[in-house]
């Protein structure tokens, strides 16, 4: 079985760009025998630091996901009101200035590689409400806009974060599971599209304080016929070095049958497993894991090992 990886968030280049770094981390990566391809973060252009770097180092065998969350958040930080969900209408026409820029960018690449490479594009339903307001009706007027693109091929799916909770600090703080299904569905009716929903299952557990946060999304998703895909990325309560609900992409916790873990995550091995069986994971169009490393600093060799490790797991939890 082959995965989507997220390998951004555990690049050694965590505090800035070295390219000789970066592209022995790429080289490693493309030594590994189950990777499918990249879960690709989109800042606003298709590299964030350069583009021909990024298309001389990536293995043509590979397939793509763009996740515009790192964008978002960095437009967010900027202007809170910014969003497909938002109901300020500037800063709703911010963020699909944004999305048009991630569809451009997968041209690009398609382009550069000679074939349609790219398989999705992940969209949130930003902004932060505890921020900005926000809605159902403005995020679907937003979807109705983006599935009229032409998006080469590339499946537009709503990546869900951590809704907001009243009386709890969130990570993202955007819609709920519930709310960007019925735009999905509004929208799907109406224009017969295929919009799908990814499950983050850290982001599903900081939203409900418990790893059952990312069986009841799989769930929900899953009855409305719209999981389209489950990425791995953990999340723990402790007081650790990922730090307490936090969207750290803290890796596995360690297992008994070895390998590398984080002390204190949630992410068990029969987590993985129970997600996989009630996802129907190996049917998904995406599967994949996402982690960051801590120490900041920690070598390329101990970063390789953590996601060799977690490829194996997730290999081994079945069915």
């Amino acid at each position: 079985m082959s995965y989507y990886i997220g390998a951004y968030a555990a690049s050694p280049n965590s505090t800035g760009w070295d390219p000789e770094l970066e592209a022995r981390y790429y080289a490693r990566l493309r030594a590994l025998p189950n990777i499918k391809g990249l879960e690709h973060p989109f800042l606003g252009s298709l590299h964030p630091h350069d583009d021909a770097w990024f298309v001389r180092h990536i293995d043509p065998n590979w397939r793509f996901v763009f996740t515009c969350i790192p964008g978002v958040m960095a437009a967010m930080a900027n202007n809170p009101q910014v969003g497909l969900a938002s109901d300020d209408a500037p800063g709703r026409e911010a963020a699909l200035a944004f999305v048009r820029r991630a569809r451009d960018a997968i041209a690009a690449l398609n382009a550069a590689c000679g074939r349609r490479v790219v398989d999705a594009i992940e969209i949130q339903s930003a902004p932060d409400q505890t921020r900005a307001a926000s809605s159902v009706a403005a995020f679907t007027t937003s979807l109705a806009e983006l599935v009229q693109w032409d998006w080469q091929g590339a499946r537009v799916v709503i990546e869900h974060c951590d809704a907001h909770v009243p009386g709890q600090v969130a990570s993202k703080g955007f819609l709920s599971l519930a709310d960007e299904i019925a735009a999905i569905e509004a929208t799907n009716t109406r224009y017969g599209s295929d919009v799908g929903v990814v499950v983050n299952w850290g982001r599903s557990v900081l939203e409900a304080r418990s790893a059952e946060g990312a069986l009841q999304h799989i769930q929900l998703a899953k009855q409305h016929g719209v999981l389209a895909g489950l990425m791995f990325s953990g999340a723990s309560g402790q007081d650790t070095p990922y730090g307490a609900w936090r969207d750290s992409h803290m890796p596995p916790a360690p297992s008994t049958a070895g390998g590398m873990g984080a002390e204190g995550s949630l992410l068990t091995d029969a987590a993985l497993h129970d997600c996989l069986v009630a996802s129907d994971g190996r049917q998904l169009p995406i599967l994949g894991l996402k982690i960051g490393i801590r120490p900041l600093d920690a070598s390329l060799d101990a970063r390789m090992a953590h996601i060799g490790s977690a490829l194996s797991r997730l290999d081994a939890a079945g069915p």
